[in-house]
């Protein structure tokens, strides 16, 4: 049976990327965009698989609830989580408010677990799930939280949520036999209008780590942090 896959900022860059990989990969894939023109608009450059645009917010919980409820009640349960969708705010920290604070939280931290809270249980029932948190070196400690200052701190909270989520399941496990993970991956740098012109990677270079753990069947990890396919210190 067709896995479903919910990719969230699925109209563009890496997030695209995922959209694509996951189609040809013969998944069922649910674009989560936050205007659904933009992912129409989007859909019309993947030629053929099972894909679907769903309109997502991300910055009100109530929202996201129900475009995720509405999607399942469409599309079927959602197997695959990729939390993609990201903002980067470069404000210097002595201009930061706590309203613009806010802002990247919900995006960036507060809507990935909203979307994990609505889909972790039921994979743990059905026995199949993964999720996937697109993040960056920007939120890792070992690089000593090197990026912009509300952006840092927000992946840094995401990688923090991985490794709780991924405690949930480990839990799981000791009562039943269960295929579900979570983890973290980075794209690194990539040629996005997030990333800028600069950027080595392309979005398809980008997006191959998140499509691996993705579709892995053997030896899932869980509650890890990936770049370029390599586990990397939080």
């Amino acid at each position: 049976m067709t896995k479903n896959v919910l990719v969230t900022g699925g109209n563009r860059g890496v997030g695209l990327e995922i959209v694509k990989g996951m189609v040809a990969e013969g998944y069922k894939v649910l674009m989560g965009c936050r205007d659904e023109d933009a992912g129409l608009e989007a859909k019309k450059d993947i030629v053929g698989g099972d894909l679907h645009v769903i309109e997502m917010p991300l910055d009100n919980e109530s929202a996201i609830v129900d475009a995720f409820t509405r999607a399942e009640a469409v599309y079927g349960p959602i197997d695959i989580l990729i939390n993609n969708a990201g903002v980067l705010d470069d404000t210097q920290w002595t201009d930061v408010t706590s309203e613009s604070f806010a802002s990247s939280m919900q995006v960036n931290v507060f809507a990935p677990l909203t979307l994990i809270q609505q889909s972790l249980p039921k994979m743990i029932e059905r026995g199949f799930g993964r999720i996937i948190n697109v993040n960056s070196s920007y939120g890792s400690f070992h690089e000593s939280l090197a990026g912009p200052f509300s952006y840092a701190i927000s992946k840094a909270a995401v990688n923090a949520l991985t490794v709780k989520m991924a405690a949930v399941v480990d839990n799981a496990k000791e009562d039943k036999e269960i295929d579900v993970a979570v983890n973290s991956m980075t794209p690194g740098w990539v040629h996005t209008r997030m990333g800028g012109a600069d950027a080595p990677k392309t979005p398809e270079e980008g997006a191959d780590t998140a499509i691996w753990l993705a579709t892995l069947a053997d030896d899932v990890p869980n509650g890890k942090f990936f770049k370029d396919r390599k586990e990397i210190a939080w």
